[in-house]
C-alpha cells in the first residue's frame, strides 16, 4: 500500500509518524521503502543512523525524491509491497503529486489554532485530488498532543476536525513523548524499544491504517 504522511503545515511530526510506522511494518516482516520527499531529510537521516547504529534490526529502505515524485512512486510500487512517503510540511509538488499515487493520506495536526487553519485549504486540495484519484482516503491524525488530561485542546480539536466534508478523522491520538524524539534521534521505532504508551499509540495507529 501507498501511505502518504503529508500536510500544509510544518512541525507536526509527520517524519516520526512515518518511521515509527517502518519500524512497525520491519518488525512484522514487510518490505518497506520510505520515499523522502522533504528537504529537511529526516527520514532519510533516520535510516542511515539505523543502519549505523543498529545493524541487526530488520533493513528499511529509503529514497530521495523532489519535484514531481508520481511517476517514482508508482515504479517502486512494483517492487515494495508497503511505501511510505513523507512530503515537507508546506503545500507542494511533492505533496500535490503524491497524493494522486496513494492509497491513503494522514494528516497529522497539533491541536492548536494555526495547525488546525491550515485544514480549511487543504480540505480543498484534497477534494482536488480525489477528483484524479477516487481510491484515495484522507484522515486527519492529532499529533504532539498534551499529555495532561485537564487541557481541553483534544477535544476541541475533535469537535471542528469532524465537520469536514473531505477528510476523516482518525480514531487515534499521538501524545508528546519523549521516546518519540528519543527513537527518532537513535534511528529506531518505538516499537524496538521499551516504552509504554508511545508504543500503543504506534500499534493502534498501524492497526488503522493496515488492518
Amino acid at each position: 500500500m501507498i501511505l502518504l504522511i503529508g500536510g500544509e503545515k510544518g512541525g507536526t511530526g509527520k517524519s516520526t509518524i512515518a518511521t515509527n510506522l517502518a519500524a512497525y511494518l520491519s518488525q512484522k516482516g514487510e518490505d518497506v521503502l520510505i520515499v523522502d520527499s522533504d528537504p529537511q531529510s529526516t527520514a532519510s537521516k533516520w535510516v542511515s543512523r539505523r543502519q549505523k547504529n543498529f545493524p541487526n534490526l530488520p533493513v528499511i529502505h529509503c529514497i530521495q525524491k523532489t519535484g514531481d515524485i508520481y511517476e517514482t512512486i508508482n515504479d517502486v510500487s512494483k517492487r515494495y509491497k508497503e511505501i511510505i512517503v513523507d512530503t515537507g510540511g508546506r503545500d507542494s509538488e511533492e505533496l500535490r503529486t503524491a497524493m494522486l499515487a496513494a492509497k491513503k493520506i494522514y494528516i497529522p495536526l497539533r491541536a492548536s489554532q494555526p495547525d488546525l487553519e491550515t485544514i480549511i485549504h487543504m480540505n480543498k486540495l484534497v477534494s482536488v485530488a480525489k477528483s484524479m484519484n477516487r481510491a484515495l482516503e484522507t484522515y486527519v491524525i492529532l499529533s504532539i498532543a498534551p499529555t495532561n488530561p485537564m487541557i481541553n485542546e483534544v477535544k476541541e480539536a475533535k469537535e471542528l476536525l469532524s465537520k469536514l466534508q473531505s477528510i476523516a478523522l482518525s480514531s487515534c491520538v499521538l501524545r508528546d513523548r519523549k521516546s518519540y524524539r528519543d527513537a527518532i534521534s537513535e534511528g529506531r521505532g518505538v516499537v524496538e524499544i521499551e516504552s509504554g504508551k508511545s508504543k500503543i499509540e504506534i500499534k493502534l495507529l498501524a492497526q488503522e491504517i493496515y488492518g
